[in-house]
């Protein structure tokens, strides 16, 4: 997610889409993530990376001797359209999936797309349940919410042992199962919340809630969920509690954020994988997103970019779209990405990439805490 400025609207991003004529072979690659809801951002994101991917694949002749054509779809991070999401995706005969964003989506679609023996990538789904169902045809690039909330808990525990911590989530998959392991940590630490609590997500209001903080006396706020709602929210909290403390997961690798926080988001401490911008693999591929589409890859845009780069290099090393073939290749081999070098283990995770590291958020954008 980036600022609107350097931004790249999913109206822009889908009209990016290339035309490939009936006479020439192409291969369908499904897309699928949020284009609405509260998770938007992280739509736009994973958008902007895997087609910019899918397009430079096709600069250099494409894949197999074959253009690929990028089939978005709108899952919303929500489990009954991500199904729907999922099954136009098969209708339309899409051979891999860049997706999805959310572990509420990614869980319940990856039953579909196991049955259709389709590959799927998540380039953000943190949720341990995304691999540990052992579906061989799931991977994903980012890390995990039990090692995400094991910093996390470590940090409020080191920091925070005195003060009053609530933890509150949205109640998705994401969200619930982050501040759930947050607390595990935590309470193992010999720390224990003054609050552990659900809230609605997409709500225009959340002054119930700020009142419950308020009555707790609460000094530390962390939140799973996802970031138009953790933004509402501390801006909401802040004008009675001005000394609050946010700390929440990597749905605020966002400059977004501050659109709906503003000041109130400034100062806000959140874990996120790898700043990969910095990787002198990516340098390149930054250049060209800056320099070409005026657009800041923040977030998630160069984690949905090296998904696509891990499938095409394994059906290149298979020699095949099959997909028996290529999660065996995704299995065996080593690929070189934005990332560097990665390969998967044999639940799908990744391996090559560093741990959870902490970020701050600024007045205009975030960085890594030093």
């Amino acid at each position: 997610m980036t600022t609107r400025r350097a931004g790249m609207p999913i109206a822009i991003a889908l009209s990016t889409m290339w035309t490939v004529t009936s006479a020439q072979a192409e291969i369908k690659i499904g897309i699928a993530g949020p284009l609405t809801g509260t998770a938007q951002g992280i739509g736009e994101q994973q958008q902007a990376g895997a087609q910019k991917a899918i397009a430079n694949i096709n600069a250099k002749g494409g894949l197999l001797g074959q253009q690929l054509v990028p089939i978005p779809v709108d899952d919303a991070c929500e489990g009954k359209q991500a199904e729907a999401a999922a099954r136009q995706l098969v209708s339309e005969g899409v051979v891999f999936v860049v997706g999805s964003m959310c572990s509420g989506a990614s869980i319940p679609e990856s039953k579909i797309y196991e049955a259709a023996g389709i590959v799927m990538i998540s380039p953000g789904s943190t949720n341990p349940k995304v691999t540990d169902q052992g579906r061989s045809n799931v991977f994903r690039v980012c890390g995990r919410d039990d090692k995400q909330g094991a910093v996390a808990g470590d940090y409020l525990a080191d920091n925070y042992a005195t003060k009053r911590i609530a933890l509150i989530n949205d109640g998705q998959p994401y969200g619930l199962g982050l501040a759930e392991e947050t607390k595990k940590q935590l309470n193992k630490r010999g720390v224990t919340e003054t609050m552990f609590e659900g809230y609605a997500p997409e709500q225009k209001d959340y002054a119930a809630l700020v009142d419950r903080l308020v009555n707790a006396k609460v000094d530390v706020l962390y939140v799973g969920g996802y970031v138009s709602d953790i933004a509402l929210i501390i801006r909401q909290a802040k004008k009675k509690l001005p000394d609050l403390k946010l700390v929440s997961g990597d749905t605020l690798a966002s400059e977004d954020f501050l659109i709906t926080a503003g000041e109130a988001g400034e100062g806000a401490y959140f874990t996120f994988g790898p700043d990969i911008r910095l990787n002198p693999e990516a340098s390149s591929v930054v250049a060209a997103f800056r320099n070409e589409d005026g657009y800041e890859p923040a977030g998630y845009t160069l984690y949905s970019y090296g998904a696509v780069q891990a499938w095409a290099q394994a059906v290149q090393q298979a020699g095949s779209l099959k997909s028996a073939d290529v999660i065996a290749a995704l299995h065996k081999g080593t690929f070189d990405t934005v990332f560097g070098k990665i390969k998967f283990d044999e639940k799908g995770d990744v391996a090559g990439i560093s741990a959870f590291t902490w970020y701050v958020m600024g007045k205009t954008t975030y960085a890594p805490v030093k």
